[in-house]
């Protein structure tokens, strides 16, 4: 902030003005932390900013055709006034005019929301507000600027949604009418991921968003998954929340709760929103009574194919096709299995931590108990990696005994880790493998050779 200061008052020396600009602005009036500067300079030539800069450093061109440069080790974004044009399809298809001098209001018109483009001079702390965020801000409503740049991006769909989720603000009725008519279907899928990825990590009711979309017709476009969980009924008995949707919806909300407790935030996220995708085709009426038999591994297939189509993260696909096979097993299993099924569970979980909450987040609200079944998937947890710490059979061992490696190290390896796993300590897992794989005939007769 005093490298901002600093910056702004040598550019006032040249008759510029300098002003926080975009969601800085706007977190800031809502008293929302935000790390993210952005600053924007005006009435002064390109060339007297970069000399200014090169005082604070050696100048960064993150887009010197967009006008946007930093500077030295500073974390901010200085830019230019510009006014954008579409002239393709692409997001990146845009014909920029950096001019100085173009003055506020026509320099903010390019920005998407009311509540985005507000502006606050770094020196005198002015307000510039001229489309009405501020009042916007008050109202708690999500208004795009103009109709004829604000469809040049349709990324601006998901955004409003995201921006409705975040704030917990409506959607002004001309801009839902205009969301619904643009086409989001192009949109390169690291966009979306990069919006879902948003809205899951910032917002403490996931569901707005999706509710959004539905306002808007856009919810197919991208999550058709999510989409027909509207049309898969549940057991009025287990579910009087109602339908797949409403369930999954009040599931993410639960999740977003305990989003600081997830050892890995996004896939928990993920998880928690593709837990019952199974459902929708494996839903049916059995004498008299709605089931839903095998969702948990009908699930994984529906869930590879939707996560295929938004994002190339394999880590994050990894856990959540994982944790959606499991979903059902921690709140079944911890009152009526015995430990060794308990650690098989934990040892099968990619993250057991978040396969907790993800219990959790299915369940709560719905039993008054479920923090007491919490409480003791924890328990087990612990036991659990109190195991895995205690010695047990490596392939160092195996070669002690005289094996040489081979492709029965695995299996063999594999047989005393689940031995392990069921409280048999390193010493007799050994001589179980030497009875069960009779590697004492082997080890005699590898010695023979």
């Amino acid at each position: 902030m005093d490298f901002v200061t600093e910056l702004a008052k040598k550019i006032s020396e040249k008759s510029g003005r300098t002003f926080y600009v975009g969601g800085y602005v706007r977190d800031s009036i809502l008293g929302i932390p935000n790390k993210d500067i952005d600053i924007e300079v005006h009435g002064i030539p390109v060339e007297d900013l970069k000399n200014i800069l090169l005082e604070f450093g050696e100048i960064k061109l993150v887009g010197e055709s967009f006008g946007v440069f930093r500077v030295g080790h500073y974390d901010v974004d200085i830019s230019l006034p510009r006014t954008e044009a579409s002239i393709g399809d692409g997001h990146r298809d845009f014909e920029v005019d950096v001019d100085p001098f173009i003055g506020t209001k026509l320099a903010s018109k390019r920005r998407d929301f009311t509540i985005n483009a507000l502006m606050k001079d770094v020196l005198t702390g002015e307000i510039i507000d001229e489309w009405n965020g501020l009042k916007d801000l008050e109202n708690k409503v999500i208004r795009h600027i103009d109709s004829l740049t604000f469809i040049e991006d349709p990324l601006r769909v998901l955004r409003a949604a995201r921006f409705a989720s975040r704030f917990d603000f409506k959607i002004a009725t001309e801009t839902i009418i205009l969301s619904s008519a643009m086409n989001i279907t192009e949109l390169p899928k690291e966009r979306v991921f990069e919006e879902i990825s948003k809205v899951f990590l910032k917002s403490k009711q996931p569901s707005i968003f999706f509710e959004t979309l539905i306002d808007m017709v856009q919810l197919s476009s991208w999550f058709e998954e999510v989409e027909n969980l509207i049309y898969v009924p549940q057991s009025s008995e287990h579910h009087p929340e109602g339908n797949v949707w409403n369930h999954t919806m009040i599931a993410l909300n639960n999740a977003a709760s305990k989003l600081e407790e997830a050892e890995n935030p996004l896939a928990f996220m993920f998880s928690v929103l593709c837990h019952d995708f199974g459902k929708i085709v494996s839903t049916e009426e059995v004498e008299g009574k709605i089931k839903s038999i095998g969702h948990d591994i009908e699930g994984v297939i529906i869930t590879e194919t939707f996560l295929d189509r938004i994002t190339n993260e394999k880590a994050l696909k990894k856990i959540v096709l994982n944790h959606v096979e499991l979903h059902m097993r921690p709140n079944m299993m911890i009152k009526r299995s015995r430990k060794k099924s308990l650690m098989k569970l934990w040892d099968s979980s990619v993250c057991p931590n978040d396969l907790i909450l993800l219990a959790y987040a299915d369940k709560y609200n719905r039993y008054d108990d479920q923090d007491v079944i919490t409480a003791l998937q924890r328990r087990s947890l612990q036991e659990y990696e109190d195991l895995i710490l205690q010695p047990q059979v490596m392939g160092a061992d195996l070669v002690k005994l005289g094996l040489k490696p081979s492709p029965q190290f695995s299996e063999i390896l594999e047989f005393t880790h689940k031995l392990h796993l069921a409280g048999v300590d390193k010493e007799d897992a050994i001589k179980h493998a030497i009875g069960s794989f009779k590697l004492r005939r082997k080890i005699n007769a590898d010695e023979r050779d």
